[in-house]
């Protein structure tokens, strides 16, 4: 038997059978894992299992291979902050959604891990949650490997007059290397490199450029699969906040 004990995020749930369901969790020292949770469905377990909540979870199964069970103990719900915030809801949704579909299952990921945790703490602070949502963008994209260089122009090697981002390297471009290629470049807003204005308008812009990596390179790359509509769902909620 095999048997492992971490604190994890909780990601997803699915029903298995009449009275059990089906969980995926993220950890710092086992990735993305899922296993059954036995009685999942009771009213005793099954307010515990809600999105974004921490646990306690040991894992269980008689081979590595095997999906294996869970027992889980409650640590911390964030389902009452994110249930009376449309902010807090759309942006736990969206991290959820992003996590399920792109990490490796079992593939670990510990600064990402602490980076996710610390954005989930902030739920319902609508005032800093944008811009800490965008900061976790661009750490999931350089945890995958698709991280963006906005130091220098790719094509000069200046750090001046940086507007735009390559959509090919992921590298700043400045005004005067673009030329005639200016229309085919994606914005790049200061906030997008840690400088200026981080109202919501320019993190929504800035999240258009990270979008089109974890679009285009990052889900593209794991097979034919369309953006999650939570994701979609948050940035509304970000531009109805204004600001």
């Amino acid at each position: 038997m095999i048997e492992w004990r971490d604190d994890a995020a909780l990601l997803a749930t699915r029903p298995f059978g009449e009275t059990s369901v089906i969980i995926e969790v993220f950890s710092a020292t086992h990735g993305r894992h899922a296993g059954v949770v036995r009685g999942g469905t009771s009213r005793k377990v099954a307010p515990i299992l809600q999105p974004g909540a921490q646990l306690s979870v040991t894992w269980k199964a008689r081979l590595d291979s095997h999906m294996g069970a869970f027992t889980v103990e409650p640590i911390r719900s964030r389902a009452a902050v994110a249930m009376g915030d449309r902010m807090a809801l759309a942006g736990l949704n969206a991290v959820c959604a992003l996590l399920v579909m792109v990490l490796p299952e079992r593939e670990t990921h510990p600064p990402l891990y602490d980076r996710t945790i610390a954005l989930l703490d902030l739920l319902g602070q609508s005032d800093i949650w944008p811009l800490a949502y965008l900061r976790w963008e661009q750490a999931l994209l350089d945890e995958m490997g698709f991280g963006m260089d906005l130091s220098a122009c790719a094509v000069r090697g200046t750090n001046e007059e940086l507007i735009y981002v390559s959509p090919k390297s992921g590298r700043a471009v400045s005004r005067q290397a673009a030329g005639e290629w200016a229309d085919r470049m994606l914005p790049l807003p200061p906030v997008l490199a840690g400088q200026g204005d981080a109202s919501n308008a320019e993190i929504l812009r800035a999240l258009g450029t990270t979008g089109f990596f974890i679009e285009h390179r990052l889900i593209k790359g794991m097979g034919d699969r369309p953006m999650p509509a939570a994701r979609v769902r948050l940035l509304e909620a970000i531009a109805r906040q204004g600001g």
